[in-house]
């Protein structure tokens, strides 16, 4: 009879590694699907183009004459984006980009759609420039950070960047209410747009690096545990100041977003689902509370509350109420590219209502086309947090999907009065530099994430045989 004979062993045992769809590893996936990444920009482009010159042959009978130029520098770009991924990220997610270049291009077309209506106000030209410098920026994040995990050495740099960041708006005088802008010369950005990022690389640094502490300290308070503060201290009093700062500049969306990307990411690193459930009782209390108390933000609730309230008492329709009206106008499959009305909700119509005029052209069927993009772009970012096996590269996935999740939820549900509206622009629809260029931003990094997520799964799945 013959064997072997082992000493005893230490630690738990190894957990099986079984990779999910669209993360399986090179060795497991053979080819890295980068044709199909081609394929789907190729369709990305496509739309966009169409919906151009569809824009043009409904308002003007003619294609507009600039039809080429926007063809040749979206398609440039996408092009570009995708030879960088090629290069350096050739396992990452092939779904990821192309989406990206989709609702940028859809959003770009929505805002030259709004130019024709307000020839005093011309957008899109500069929205394209932005979006070249996201791109731009894009293709800079997935040719040099070629690890994430380098990231979590700047764990602290990154806070530092990003409270110094939302503090700056102080100095400058408020735009609509709001000191959210930084403006200098003709040149202006959201500084609170890019410190999102900033906050989502700290608190996966210090999550992870106390995820012990996190879940085995502390003491239970009605079923949840609670850190001790030595280990959520740090992360607590800066999301405390961040939103603080975010309070006083009137910034509350950007509050809420913070607000609700530090309960994800607490959940993520601990496990406990009562931390869901006391973020929704203090986010609910703080809403009523600042509600009450901000006149600003007082008169939105109302708004919310009664959006034809300002129609009956004879002083016109609010632009919540236009919002509506939008919504209902396009019905189920749209009014058509350029023949909606939406332009009449105002100085907002291509920023924080950008969304009104795509139920209104696009109809609900158009809706439901842009929100599946959405749900796959972040569902890719939670497959692959779930896929990677650093705790750091896990809770930065998820929380960078985390935002572009509560973001796109938080002005989806304002401008069709599910919620009070908040301050925010639709990520890549809306127009707004900082936000375009940020979400660019968001996507190399989920780029080069799923890239490890797809590269580490066989090495694991052949350690555990």
């Amino acid at each position: 009879m013959t064997g072997t004979t082992t000493g005893p062993t230490t630690g738990p045992p190894p957990r099986p590694v079984t990779p999910g769809p669209g993360l399986r590893g090179p060795a497991a996936d053979g080819p890295s699907r980068r044709g199909t990444e081609f394929f789907l920009l190729l369709v990305a482009v496509l739309l966009s183009v169409s919906g151009y010159l569809t824009v043009g042959l409904t308002l003007h009978g003619a294609p507009p004459p600039d039809t080429l130029r926007y063809a040749a520098g979206l398609g440039a770009l996408a092009l570009l984006a995708h030879g960088a991924v090629r290069l350096t990220a050739p396992y990452a997610d092939p779904l990821l980009l192309p989406i990206a270049v989709l609702l940028n291009g859809m959003g770009l077309v929505l805002i030259h759609r709004l130019d024709q209506e307000t020839p005093h106000d011309q957008a899109a030209g500069s929205q394209l420039v932005w979006s070249t410098a996201g791109a731009a920026l894009f293709i800079l994040v997935v040719l040099l950070v070629r690890d994430h995990r380098v990231l979590r050495r700047y764990t602290f740099l990154s806070v530092a960047a990003a409270l110094t960041l939302m503090v700056l708006p102080v100095f400058f005088p408020p735009v609509n209410g709001a000191r959210i802008w930084i403006r200098f010369g003709g040149f202006s950005f959201q500084p609170a747009e890019f410190a999102k990022v900033l906050l989502a690389v700290f608190f996966a640094g210090h999550l992870a690096a106390g995820l012990a502490v996190l879940r085995d300290s502390g003491r239970k308070v009605w079923g949840v545990r609670l850190p001790t503060g030595r280990a959520l201290g740090p992360v607590a009093a800066v999301w405390l100041l961040s939103v603080g700062v975010l309070v006083l500049e009137r910034d509350l969306g950007t509050s809420l977003l913070f607000f609700g990307l530090f309960v994800v990411m607490l959940y993520v690193a601990t496990g406990w689902t009562g931390w869901i459930t006391v973020g929704l009782l203090l986010a609910g209390a703080g809403a009523w509370a600042v509600g009450r108390l901000e006149p600003h933000v007082h008169a939105r609730v109302t708004d919310w509350l009664h959006p034809l309230a300002s129609i009956e008492a004879g002083e016109g329709s609010s632009q919540l109420a236009q919002s509506l009206f939008a919504f209902a106008s396009g019905g189920l499959f749209g009014t058509g590219l350029g023949a909606g009305h939406s332009v009449l909700i105002g100085f907002a119509a291509k920023s924080d209502f950008i969304l009104a005029t795509a139920g209104e052209e696009l109809g609900w069927a158009g809706l439901a086309a842009l929100f599946v993009l959405y749900g796959l772009l972040v569902e890719r970012g939670f497959r692959c947090g779930l896929a990677l096996e650093d705790p750091f590269g896990r809770l930065l996935a998820t929380g960078l999907a985390s935002i572009v999740a509560l973001q796109v939820f938080v002005i989806a549900g304002g401008v069709t009065g599910l919620i009070p509206l908040t301050g925010m622009a639709m990520p890549f629809l809306a127009q707004g530099g900082s936000s375009v260029v940020t979400n660019w931003v968001i996507v190399a990094l989920l780029i080069r994430l799923s890239d490890s997520a797809r590269r580490q799964a066989p090495a694991l799945a052949e350690a555990d045989r």
